[in-house]
């Protein structure tokens, strides 16, 4: 059973940092295709960064250049680093992951956290 585990939101001003982490257990997670995906109040959710089983990775264009996206297969754990945050950049934030291939759209995930809030005031 595929389980995912965000951990590292909170409130920080604009221009800020935070990291936020997922634990996966119940799969190796160099196997699956993970990726961030965000949900703001009052709007539809977008993905924010992906990465598949080759260990390439892709931003949506309103983070590139602020967040990065890593793994650590030890720790089976993504990681995002989210840098100059933005208020715009406020909003739930969940870890998924699928098998084998990354889905053409965010919603072909076949797993979800429960996610982390992230509020930039």
């Amino acid at each position: 059973h595929v389980q995912l585990v965000e951990s590292g939101g909170g409130s920080v001003q604009a221009g800020g940092s935070l990291r936020l982490t997922c634990l996966v257990s119940g799969h190796t997670a160099n196997r699956y295709c993970m990726g961030w995906i965000r949900q703001a109040p009052g709007k539809e959710r977008e993905g924010v960064a992906t990465i598949d089983t080759d260990g390439n990775i892709y931003y949506t264009d309103a983070v590139k250049s602020r967040f990065t996206l890593s793994k650590d297969d030890a720790k089976n754990a993504l990681y995002l680093q989210m840098d100059s945050l933005k208020p715009e950049d406020t909003a739930m934030y969940y870890c998924a992951a699928t098998h084998p291939l990354c889905p053409a759209t965010f919603q072909g995930y076949n797993y979800w956290g429960q996610g982390t809030q992230v509020t930039v005031s």
